[in-house]
């Protein structure tokens, strides 16, 4: 289909959309242009059966946004918006915005891949979410995080403290409306597992962490290796063939962490399935904080959300197990379209508990 045609499709569903919902081009063209209304003459150049106008791109958003709930006709029609959408209308917005946005794509002559709009850490409810990490033991702990300092500082007695920083501002970031809490696992009350869960650290130091994996039944397990005195590695069993994901280290130098493991879980909270919960994982730190930077990362967190929505289209509960490249002691943000990155990886369809394994590689 050539580009003038990709247009006139467009236009017609556009059109299509309109009547649907038995507005005037007027009417519509208020509604889109917010503040500065649109003129029924631009309406009617993108809805042209011959030879239509392509709207800007970010229009398509607007119509999706509209058109996603029946509450946007409810007595005045106007766009309502999109963190206040339930669940079924945020789905919905998805749907149309990925259906415009590939046609609008196509009109103008570029890849017909939509631009996911898919956001892990945006929630369309209003929580609460609660951050679970590990509480360092004495020992590990810097000498504030001991209340009797005059300088105590109750986040000095954390694991996976990036990791926490990350998370917990990307997720006020995307949710402005929604209480968010962190707690250490010792002070962790039941309150605290019956809204969205997101575990921040492996079991190392984490009895909710290990209690919880029980519960959720993830074809991968963590457990100590003799030759590994850092932390716990991750072990699947595939086919009946137990595989083992273990960090690597500096041949130059043995104590030198260049490779380690993370693992990023989204699932119904199986303490209240109208939650989430969330594991940000790894052997170490460098995995934990490579798995949680994988979706707030600026820079890869688009192609890694787009990844999630080709891999997992029919699902909102996926798992993956992922290396994570250190570099002068940096953890790089895991790029899930490289090679070599994804591990393993999961779903469950919706409803179910049980995990399928869809691919693994690397293992050793």
């Amino acid at each position: 289909m050539d580009r003038s045609s990709q247009s006139q499709e467009l236009a017609r569903r556009l059109r299509e959309l309109r009547l649907g919902c038995k507005l005037t081009q007027k009417e519509l063209g208020v509604v889109l242009g917010g503040d500065q209304p649109l003129s029924a003459p631009t309406i009617a150049s993108w809805e042209n059966k011959s030879a239509p106008k392509l709207p800007p791109r970010d229009r398509m958003l607007a119509y999706a946004q509209f058109f996603a709930t029946p509450r946007s006709l409810e007595d005045t029609p106007g766009l309502i918006p999109v963190e206040n959408f339930t669940t079924e209308e945020h789905d919905a917005y998805e749907t149309f915005s990925a259906e415009l946005l590939k046609l609008h794509a196509a009109a103008r002559g570029g890849s017909s891949d939509p631009v996911v709009t898919r956001k892990s850490w945006k929630f369309t409810d209003d929580g609460p979410l609660t951050f679970i990490c590990a509480q360092l033991p004495g020992a590990e702990a810097s000498p504030l995080s001991d209340p009797a300092s005059p300088n105590y500082t109750e986040l000095l007695g954390f694991g996976d403290l990036d990791a926490l920083v990350e998370l917990w501002g990307h997720v006020r970031m995307e949710n402005p409306h929604m209480d968010v809490f962190y707690k250490p696992a010792p002070r962790v009350i039941a309150d605290d597992l019956s809204g969205h869960v997101v575990i921040v650290g492996g079991v190392g130091w984490n009895d909710v962490t290990r209690r919880i994996l029980d519960l959720t039944h993830l074809p991968v397990t963590q457990t100590e290796d003799p030759a590994i005195k850092t932390g716990d590695i991750f072990v699947s069993q595939i086919d009946g063939t137990e595989k083992r994901y273990l960090p690597t280290w500096s041949p130059a130098d043995s104590k030198k962490l260049i490779q380690d493991v993370g693992l990023l879980v989204r699932m119904r909270n199986p303490l209240n399935s109208n939650r989430t919960l969330t594991m940000c994982n790894g052997i170490h730190s460098r995995g934990v904080f490579g798995a949680a930077r994988a979706l707030t990362d600026k820079r890869l967190r688009e192609s890694n959300e787009r990844y999630v929505a080709r891999n997992f289209p029919d699902s909102q509960e996926f798992g993956i197990l992922m290396n994570v490249q250190v570099i002068e002691g940096v953890a790089m943000t895991p790029d899930f379209n490289s090679p070599n990155t994804v591990l393993h990886q999961w779903s469950s369809p919706a409803g179910t508990v049980p995990s399928r394994a869809v691919r693994t590689q690397g293992a050793q």
